[in-house]
């Protein structure tokens, strides 16, 4: 698998140096949140002797988990990098949140990484493997991406590693169960007070050894009188499955005529079976007890990523252009290549400032070098100091290889996508995709003091979190965090507050409404006023009439006989569209009319451009006062993509929301796309309600397709609303 003898680390919790692709692993943890995740990669870590003792996630205590709001929460809510040496490698372990609101964070974690591991709880079944976890490995199916998995949680009572991998077998195998076996089972122990044997080692199915984990030291022996036969079915599935995915195809030929196929034969192919990402390893996992060093399982996880999960060298690179779109090829994992990096995260540090966490996909990234950043704009920046993170220590690099993943401090126009090049030769990779957010938040300073920092941390926040939108609604004069669900807007809040200091209220979300005329109506504005000296006087007639949608406010001048002076028709259109724009009953735009100006009339001394355009915006005021109005509402065209079976609850959901069916098609094989018009007023809260529906399985996007009529009692609803100022 390479050479991997170029690594040098410290004692707990140093910094590994890679000085190659080769000697480095890059590996991102995949699973639902509460599936242990966090727990593994601190055991990972103990018995690489990265710390001298376990954290608790609990406790808040863990190398992944550190910021404060992690620690309030108690739960994951960003990606974290780990760094481990093991057998001459880097091990760098991206933990990822598991909860769907943060899958932004996950995507990152896909992007810089080469493999991953899936980390599954026994004590789930397999309706309850979440569709999110089932969506994510076939994303990674899809680009040919390694992949294992963990079981986790076996201390569990009533949990059993041979169902779990089984469940496994038939959720990630689909038409072929047999690329997904276990390496190892466990061996339990004797019964507890609740009746359950808890694992207390392993027997390797290829090796036929014991490693036993009871005393928190790994321990190998050989396994005990009987034990043998018990292992034998899923012996022989596990090698059939190797050599059903191995290159030399002698080999089943020799299995079947029954040759002894040797152990060290089989583990070869097994890794290389990995590294193509074509079979797919059961393994399972527990923390150390907590006088112990080892966790169940943690020593074989490190060898598997070690020998069996490619280095960066066996990934390909994503596609790379010139700034202006020409494709660039040749970019290769070649320390000594053209420089191209990646940032895959944008975070804040108390102490440091603003951090890069980049992923050098060619190139060596050096300190104090000038390097272009393309992207969200073309700008060149030095690079500051070079650091590895490790929870929340920064631990100094002399340089980030090909292949690697650093810290890159105080880079001030680099946000989250963006890609870091030589200065002489800009490049810029073709971005990853990001779910749209679609959950609005509208928030309000708190205080005077708050609202000259609140558009300094909303512009941090979208710049560190690329799933954000910010929206400042011109229409309903509203500022919109736009965020991808109510955990995710939570965490956007707690991080204004103590991250940035700006206090914030958040308040109703406001559907850009508008209002039309029913019917034509007239209007006569009089603006007639003496208070010494040159006195105001503009009198103007208009007469409205409705327009088809979409036609907005149009301006017509039929004055005969210089009633209004050539120069004040401007005027009296800019007052009629000033008070169109600011609405003429509840605040609404109007919108789709014909104003026309036919008559009126001026003074000599006392007109002026001010007083027709008050004249203007009085005259459309007293024609809608005379008028019925027909309130608008912005009406969305839907597209939501669902497993078959949900098609039918969510076509009745959407008809319970005032929605129109348009029309369905097969999105993918088991999935439906549904697409329909649905009023926006509807639809605030879709992002939420929609995982109640569809189970977490659900997708939507949404796109503006018109505004139109809104029913007559509910348009009344909302005027009153309005004029009571709710």
């Amino acid at each position: 698998m390479g050479d991997k003898a170029h690594t040098h680390t410290g004692a707990a919790g140093g910094v590994a140096v890679a000085d190659r692709p080769s000697a480095v692993r890059n590996v991102v943890l995949v699973g639902h949140s509460g599936s242990g995740k966090t727990t593994l990669v601190e055991a990972l870590a103990l018995t690489a002797g990265a710390v001298n003792r376990a954290g608790r996630v609990e406790d808040g205590g863990t190398v992944s988990d550190y910021d404060e709001i992690e620690h309030r929460q108690h739960r994951s809510v960003q990606l974290s990098l780990v760094p481990l040496e093991w057998g001459g490698c880097k091990i760098n372990l991206l933990d990822t949140p598991g909860y769907a609101d943060f899958v932004g964070e996950l995507r990152a974690g896909l992007r810089a990484a080469d493999a991953a591991l899936f980390v599954v709880s026994a004590a789930q079944d397999a309706q309850s493997v979440p569709a999110t976890t089932r969506a994510v490995w076939d994303e990674c199916a899809a680009v040919g991406m390694p992949r294992a998995i963990v079981v986790t949680h076996l201390d569990t009572a009533r949990t059993s590693f041979e169902t779990m991998t089984d469940i496994c077998g038939r959720i990630f195998g689909g038409a072929d169960p047999d690329a997904v076996l276990p390496l190892y089972l466990p061996v339990r122990g004797p019964e507890g007070a609740d009746g359950h044997a808890r694992a207390t080692g392993l027997v390797g199915l290829l090796s036929q050894r014991i490693f036993d984990y009871s005393t928190g030291e790994r321990r190998t022996g050989a396994p005990a009188a009987g034990q043998l036969p018990l292992i034998e079915a899923a012996r022989a599935r596990l090698i059939e499955g190797i050599i059903a995915e191995s290159e030399d195809e002698t080999l089943m030929d020799r299995y079947l005529d029954g040759a002894d196929i040797a152990v060290g034969t089989l583990t070869e192919d097994l890794e290389k079976a990995v590294a193509r990402g074509v079979f797919h390893p059961v393994l399972a996992a527990a923390p150390a007890p907590p006088d112990g060093r080892q966790g169940l399982g943690t020593v074989e996880l490190l060898e598997l990523i070690t020998g069996g999960f490619p280095s960066p060298l066996e990934r390909a690179a994503p596609a790379v252009t010139t700034p202006g779109g020409t494709p660039r090829a040749g970019i290769s994992c070649d320390p000594g290549g053209p420089l191209v990096a990646e940032v895959v995260k944008t975070a804040s540090d108390p102490y440091v400032g603003r951090l890069s966490l980049v992923r050098v996909f060619s190139g060596t990234l050096r300190p104090d070098e000038t390097v272009c950043v393309s992207g969200h704009g073309t700008e060149d920046e030095r690079i500051g100091a070079l650091s590895s993170p490790f929870g929340k220590r920064q631990r100094v690099l002399p340089r980030c290889v090909a292949g690697d993943l650093a810290c890159v401090a105080k880079l001030s126009s680099a946000e989250t996508g963006d890609t870091l090049s030589a200065k002489d030769e800009p490049l810029l990779m073709v971005p990853w995709t990001m779910p749209e957010p679609l959950l609005p938040l509208a928030v309000e300073a708190h205080g005077k003091a708050d609202e000259d920092r609140l558009s300094h941390g909303l512009a941090r926040l979208v710049a560190e979190d690329p799933t954000m939108r910010l929206e400042q609604n011109q229409d309903t004069r509203q500022v919109v965090l736009w965020c991808l669900g109510e955990a995710h807007a939570d965490v956007a809040l707690d991080r204004l507050r103590n991250r940035y200091g700006v206090r914030v209220d958040t308040v109703p979300y406001r559907v850009p409404l508008r209002e039309t005329f029913g019917a034509p109506a007239t209007g006569r504005g009089r603006h007639v006023k003496q208070s010494g000296g040159h006195g105001q006087f503009a009198i103007c007639e208009i007469d409205v009439e409705p327009l088809p949608p979409g036609s907005g406010v149009e301006f017509v001048d039929r004055v005969v006989g210089g009633s209004v002076p050539r120069q004040f028709v401007p005027s009296v259109e800019k007052g009629v569209r000033t008070q169109a724009a600011q609405g003429v009953t509840a605040g609404f735009p109007l919108v789709d009319i014909r104003v026309t100006l036919h008559d009126g009339k001026a003074h000599s001394v006392d007109s002026s451009d001010a007083a027709f355009q008050t004249a203007g915006a009085l005259a459309l005021r007293e024609a809608a006062a005379a008028a019925v109005l027909s309130l608008l509402e912005p009406v969305a065209e839907l597209r939501v993509t669902v497993p078959d079976e949900y098609v039918g609850p969510v076509m009745s959901d959407l008809t319970g929301r005032r929605g129109r069916v348009v029309g369905t098609e097969q999105a993918s094989r088991g999935r439906t796309s549904v697409r329909a018009e649905v009023p926006e007023l509807e639809i605030g809260r879709y992002a939420v309600e929609l995982r109640s529906v569809s189970h977490g399985t659900g997708r939507f996007s949404r796109s503006y397709a018109r505004h139109e009529a809104m029913p007559g009692p509910l348009a009344e609803k909302l005027r009153i609303r309005d004029a009571n100022g709710a």
